[in-house]
């Protein structure tokens, strides 16, 4: 979404309406009880000061320091808005701290502060250092900025980064890579033009010399024109870059030049002026909101040229966010005593090698985008991108260890990349511990709608990430035309057309035929069903020549459904199949089951739902605890729908007393362990509460997860299709690319875990 589609009115109840701004402190310790508090102050907070009295670096264990950065600002250059005061910076430092927390878990304070000198704002810097494990410094003015950062560097032992400067800079370097790269160009060779020569432009520069830019190929320009030897300005750090080249507008230095970063005000360039680059070039219009030369403009004006923009409604977004809460979270975990040059340059090449690599679904949803490559169009990451913590942290950390600035050194990389992970959720760990498993002994899953672009896609992912083979039914000539139009390989993917396969199909109409003949089927009906991809992929689970099945993302539930359970069926031991969502949360992973098939289910029905549930939910590696749901609590309200629950819950009880089960409850209680201690402690439920719930019918089940999912609360996986005698699950129709990744891989889990494939005849497919 583009800033300008935004009304002032929406943006300013954004951050008025309920609690005014975008922070707030929540406690991370338990503070229900009068102990609670005696812990966390007075008396018992004595204890950990003592400790901290006596050893001054134990303040990293017993307080926040060791995560906590401090977002501090003067106001005198916030933003595109100038020098507009301290108070009207907060909002900016506010969205800067959140920043830190949602794509890094950094907790942060922002400070803004009365101090328009470079003394006073370093000695109010200083002061806090004991508070504080890392500081971002933002939007000071130049060359105040620069004598500020320096003199922290020098006093203060913690990372401390201006990142107006710096942020800039790295995202712009990994940029300059990757474009280089795909310009067929070498960094000493190329003229650099910068428009713009305040804090950002002149970090740019200088890390640019970092990447092999020679500095007499650097040409900058000021408000004044090109800074040239023979004009030198007074700040010593524009002066740096003078240049003697015959040059003295920006019009002038731009002619052969093979790249131009602005960062300076918008509209300043035409496409004429782009013309007279040199061939391939580079086009960094990083101005905010409006570029130096628009999107549309610079693409259109030659068809060799590569642009990055600082807006995130185009290709190759030059974003801050990609770099600070990385660098930071590195710097922090490694205990460093500041942000050095090889950290930066660390994270750059992090950046720049993680463009290269093939791109998560959850990218594409994001941005609506089918295919997002390395490539012109993508130089740099997506800040959306669930790697970056991954590989941007341990890139910095590594190189604050090398570089000796480390005072924490990390031992077990591996183990840390699962802590960073780990941080942003258990969503995120549960999703990972899925595909994990998957790729240990990968399956082969058939799909039934293999001619439609979600499946094609989603098979190139489920090939990427190594977790099955898939088997796409469908016309090849249209398979493989879809695939060329969005440049997709899929060279482990096996394309069967139905049509193509006359002997399987007889042997299959064969076996089905003698399955179903008293069940009212007859031979000719048989011939007519294997014709269809949905009976014929299920025959292959049915036979071995697959392992799990998928269909229904163009189809009704019950069209699928039928078929399915004609050809393969419930297992033996299984009186209903049901359906069920996996939602996970940050701190759980909750289960709702049934949300799809039985629609009015009784006693006996539920027991077997539940037990379904409860086989399943173990195949993750999770302990089910469950909570049969109704309106009533433990017979506190009559019905039919909370006897009916109750019921269950007491065959349960008796035949299956190994499970952690409770009901009739309601949900509120089911999902709060503190209110079921509160007043019903007798629950088996009470010390962790439930994270299996099972509903009383089909009506509550699915509009629960449906709204559930529509609040955008949490991803939801599913429906996973429970009890049947071999692995069959069922799409929403028009789900998404990563949908049906995930509902693979919990097919390839239940071919692992629950299911022997039994060929009727011996068969292969390769």
């Amino acid at each position: 979404m583009g800033f300008r589609k935004i009304s002032s009115k929406e943006i300013l109840d954004y951050h008025a309406q309920g609690r005014p701004g975008k922070l707030e402190v929540v406690p991370s310790k338990p503070t229900t009880s009068q102990r609670d508090l005696s812990i966390a102050y007075s008396p018992g907070v004595a204890i950990p000061c003592q400790e901290i009295a006596r050893d001054k670096e134990s303040v990293y264990r017993y307080t926040t320091r060791a995560n906590l950065v401090g977002v501090i600002s003067n106001g005198t250059a916030v933003l595109g808005l100038g020098d507009i005061g301290p108070e009207a910076s907060k909002p900016v430092m506010e969205g800067k701290a959140l920043l830190f927390k949602i794509y890094a878990d950094i907790d942060a304070f922002d400070l803004e502060l009365n101090a328009r000198t470079v003394d006073e704002f370093v000695a109010a810097v200083k002061a806090l250092e004991p508070t504080f494990g890392g500081i971002n410094l933002e939007d000071i003015k130049a060359p105040d900025c620069f004598e500020i950062e320096e003199r922290l560097k020098k006093e203060l032992r913690i990372p401390i980064m201006h990142d107006d400067q710096h942020g800039t800079a790295i995202i712009a370097g990994a940029a300059l890579i990757n474009a280089l790269e795909l310009a067929g160009k070498k960094a000493e060779d190329v003229l650099v033009v910068f428009s713009g020569a305040g804090a950002s432009a002149i970090s740019c520069a200088r890390l640019f010399l970092s990447l092999g830019v020679r500095k007499e190929n650097i040409v900058m320009v000021d408000s004044k024109g090109v800074i040239r030897a023979d004009r030198l300005p007074s700040d010593p750090h524009k002066a740096f870059f003078a240049t003697h080249r015959p040059v003295h507008t920006l019009r002038e230095a731009l002619n052969g030049a093979d790249v131009f970063v602005g960062l300076s005000v918008g509209n300043i360039l035409t496409a004429d002026d782009l013309r007279t680059m040199a061939p391939n070039p580079i086009v960094f219009a990083l101005a905010n909101p409006d570029p130096e030369i628009s999107y549309e403009e610079a693409i259109a004006s030659r068809d060799d040229i590569i642009v990055a923009t600082g807006r995130s409604d185009y290709p190759n977004q030059v974003n801050n966010v990609l770099g600070f809460p990385f660098i930071f979270r590195g710097a922090l975990d490694v205990r460093a005593t500041c942000i050095n040059e090889e950290m930066k340059l660390a994270a750059v090449r992090a950046l720049a090698d993680l463009a290269r690599q093939p791109v998560p679904e959850i990218v594409h949803q994001v941005y609506n985008e089918p295919h997002i490559s390395f490539g012109r169009h993508y130089i740099i990451p997506k800040p959306v991108d669930p790697r970056l913590i991954y590989t941007v942290a341990p890139a910095v950390a590594r190189a604050a260890m090398e570089s000796g600035v480390a005072r924490q050194p990390i031992t077990d990389w591996e183990e840390y990349r699962e802590q960073l992970k780990n941080r942003l959720g258990i969503s995120n760990s549960f999703l990972r511990n899925l595909m994990e498993k998957a790729r240990r002994a990968p399956k082969k899953i058939v799909f039934a709608e293999g001619n439609e672009y979600k499946i094609i896609k989603a098979a190139q992912i489920i090939c990427e990430e190594g977790i099955a083979q898939p088997i796409l039914l469908g016309s090849k000539e249209e398979i493989q035309k879809l695939m060329a139009e969005y440049a997709i390989e899929l060279p482990q993917a096996i394309i069967m057309d139905v049509n193509e396969e006359k002997e399987l199909r007889r042997k299959f109409t064969d076996i089905l035929y003698k399955k179903r003949q008293r069940k009212g089927l007859t031979f000719k009906e048989t011939e007519r069903l294997l014709k269809l991809r949905t009976y014929f992929g299920l025959m292959m689970v049915e036979t071995g020549l697959a392992d799990g099945f998928i269909s229904g993302l163009t189809r009704k539930y019950a069209e699928t459904l039928v078929p399915a359970l004609q050809v393969i069926g419930p297992r033996p031991d299984v009186r209903r199949v049901a359906g069920m969502y996996a939602l996970p949360t940050k701190h759980e992973v909750y289960f709702l089951a049934d949300t799809t098939t039985n629609i009015n289910p009784d006693a006996e029905d539920i027991v077997d739902i539940t037990l379904s549930a409860a086989r399943t939910v173990s195949r993750f590696n999770i302990e089910p605890r469950i909570a049969l749901l109704s309106y009533s609590n433990f017979g506190s309200s009559g019905g039919a729908v909370a006897e009916k629950m109750a019921k269950a819950a007491a065959i349960l009880r008796e035949k299956y007393p190994q499970l952690l089960i409770d009901g009739e409850m309601q949900a509120n209680f089911a999902v709060n362990p503190a209110m079921l201690q509160d007043v019903f402690p007798f629950s088996p439920l009470a010390e962790k509460g439930a994270n299996v719930l099972i509903f009383p019918d089909l009506d509550s089940g699915n509009i629960a997860y449906k709204l559930l999912q529509s609040f955008g609360l949490t991803d939801a996986i599913g429906p996973i299709l429970m009890g049947m005698a071999k692995p069959v699950h069922i799409l929403q129709i028009g789900c998404s690319v990563r949908e049906i990744v995930n509902l693979t891989a919990v097919a390839v889990l239940d071919a692992q875990t629950q299911y022997e494939p039994i060929p009727v005849f011996q068969a292969s497919v390769s």
